[in-house]
């Protein structure tokens, strides 16, 4: 006897959206339930990156949104040989995977039965279905058409049809079993499709009803069952439940990558630079400096970032800040895929020695270099605000610098709920009074366009040749693929700038205490602190990452 629970990934505990980060994933993840037009999607392409949509050779089997979101994500985020993913900071990609595999396996569901119904009334009645088909793909080419004449065209044509099928059923000629079956050809896909309408119209209440349930902030969570291995056998469940997890392990990774004028993919363009650089001279002339290494200087600022939740009065305050060593690693402004370096594959991580040597010795020319980031995802994961510092010694310079950046929120094409399809009426003797009906869910030509892919779903690369798909850009990232600018939206922007004043001083703080225990003069490190110290509230972010000749 079952005791309720559902221990699929991602069942047993709905989201909750008024607690945590959640937000940012919710609107990306109600995108795998959506309907409409795949175009809209492009609405939300960002500066970082593009998506693109492979116009259809038959469009009577192109996809929705939601259908060609699915698709793409899956291919992208778990499929075979895939390229290296850039991290989705304040955003959960594994939750959004699992919702693009619970709303393909809904879909499934209804192509089955869509399935068996084209079986039935289109294998036996071939003809009369493809007589339908091509008129409703004809009306659906010249629908498309910018001339709306040529959309009333298309209706008459399907009305002409429909007139002709009336006649040609009373004036037919033949009789016996030959006249039946003709006469049973043009009336037997009507049928089948008032069958699938019902079964349409049900699963996109279900579709609609996760997807207001996402940005509501609750809902069902996603069911894949088909991630849980119910014996040692099932090498495809096994596979995409390592895939999952390889997915979150990938998420953590220190390893991020500057895109030249297009900032870190992830973290987004550096708004802000600060550098405190002067000559390493001793305290005590009499004295040499002790020796240490930026490594060292990294640690004790480190120690202090931690400590920048405290405050001295009760009021107020910055949120727990995430502290971390990235490994940051240049790539082309243009460039279509990204590497890891070697050795991090595994563990998608470089710790320890490795990362040592690389904040130590790596200052100058090629390489990767080391940078200590602090991190505050806040507006329940709409916003990232990162700043990095980085500590470089060249010949007698000490150059400690800051610099600020910020990724925005989810465009707002994924925060649009479903809307209910409603047509206006005049009252006969009061004509100055409107009333409204509410139509179905599922239009006639969706229920056509449904019942025509649904055999094909079965092999999704000759329904992707036909139909059409959405291509993902690269190097592809949930976050900064679909990201608005932060700058538009008053108090994000407040928040990002007044995190850099904070930040900077204790940075300063810790390092020249740290100098000062190490017999190194201060006093111009500290004057140029001042300095940056004013500086640091100019309230206009910059394009730091756009060097003007």
């Amino acid at each position: 006897m079952t005791d309720g629970f559902d221990f699929s990934p991602g069942a047993q505990i709905p989201i909750a959206g008024g607690a945590g980060q959640t937000a940012a994933t919710q609107a990306l993840a109600s995108a795998a339930y959506r309907d409409g037009p795949v175009d809209e999607l492009l609405k939300a392409n960002s500066d970082w990156a593009t998506s693109s949509v492979k116009a259809p050779r038959i469009s009577l089997f192109e996809p929705n949104l939601g259908e060609a979101f699915s698709r793409a994500v899956q291919q992208r985020m778990l499929g075979g040989g895939r390229k290296p993913l850039i991290q989705a900071f304040g955003m959960e990609p594994q939750v959004i995977v699992e919702h693009c595999l619970a709303a393909s396996r809904i879909r499934k569901q209804r192509d089955a039965r869509l399935t068996v119904i084209m079986a039935v009334f289109g294998l036996l009645f071939l003809p009369g279905v493809l007589l339908w088909l091509g008129v409703f793909q004809l009306r659906r080419t010249i629908a498309g058409a910018q001339n709306k004449r040529a959309g009333a065209l298309g209706t008459a044509l399907l009305l002409a049809l429909g007139v002709f099928a009336v006649i040609f059923m009373i004036k037919l000629p033949f009789t016996g079993l030959l006249g039946i079956y003709l006469r049973a050809m043009l009336v037997a896909p009507v049928i089948g499709w008032a069958w699938a309408k019902t079964i349409c119209e049900r699963t996109a209440k279900d579709l609609r009803s996760r997807w207001t349930g996402l940005l509501d902030g609750g809902g069902i969570g996603a069911k894949i069952p088909e991630a849980v291995p119910k014996n040692p056998g099932e090498s495809a469940a096994e596979q995409l439940r390592r895939n999952l997890e390889r997915l979150s392990a990938e998420q953590k990774s220190n390893i991020v990558f500057y895109a030249g004028p297009k900032g870190i993919l992830g973290m987004g363009t550096r708004w802000g630079s600060w550098q405190l650089a002067e000559d390493l001279v001793p305290a005590d002339p009499e004295k040499d400096i002790d020796p240490f290494r930026s490594w060292d200087i990294m640690r004790a600022v480190q120690n202090e970032l931690h400590l920048l939740e405290r405050t001295p009065i009760h009021t107020g305050g910055l949120p727990t800040p995430f502290v971390e060593n990235w490994v940051v690693s240049p790539i082309g402004e243009g460039a279509g895929a990204v590497s890891r370096p070697a050795g991090s594959e595994e563990t998608f991580q470089i710790r320890g020695a490795a990362l040592q040597k690389i904040c130590d010795e790596q200052h100058f020319g090629s390489g990767n270099r080391h940078y200590l980031g602090v991190q505050w995802v806040l507006w329940d994961g709409q916003l990232v605000i990162t700043l990095l510092v980085n500590v470089t010694v060249l010949h007698k310079t000490l150059r400690i610098e800051v610099t600020g950046h910020a990724m925005g929120p989810i465009h707002p094409v994924f925060n649009g709920k479903p809307k209910n399809r409603t047509k206006t009426f005049r009252k006969g003797l009061k004509f100055w009074e409107t009333w409204e009906r509410q139509l179905p869910v599922v239009e006639a030509r969706e229920v056509v366009r449904l019942a025509a892919r649904a055999p094909l779903t079965y092999y999704p690369p000759l329904l992707e040749y036909w139909g059409g798909k959405l291509n993902l850009p690269e190097p592809f990232g949930l976050r900064h693929a679909w990201a608005d600018k932060p700058w538009r939206h008053r108090f994000m922007a407040d928040d990002a700038l007044r995190a850099a004043t904070p930040v900077l001083r204790a940075v300063h703080t810790a390092a020249l205490r740290f100098l000062a225990e190490k017999n190194v003069n201060t006093e111009r490190f500290a004057g140029r602190a001042g300095n940056l110290s004013g500086a640091v509230q100019d309230p206009a972010p910059r394009q730091a990452d756009v060097y003007n000749a």
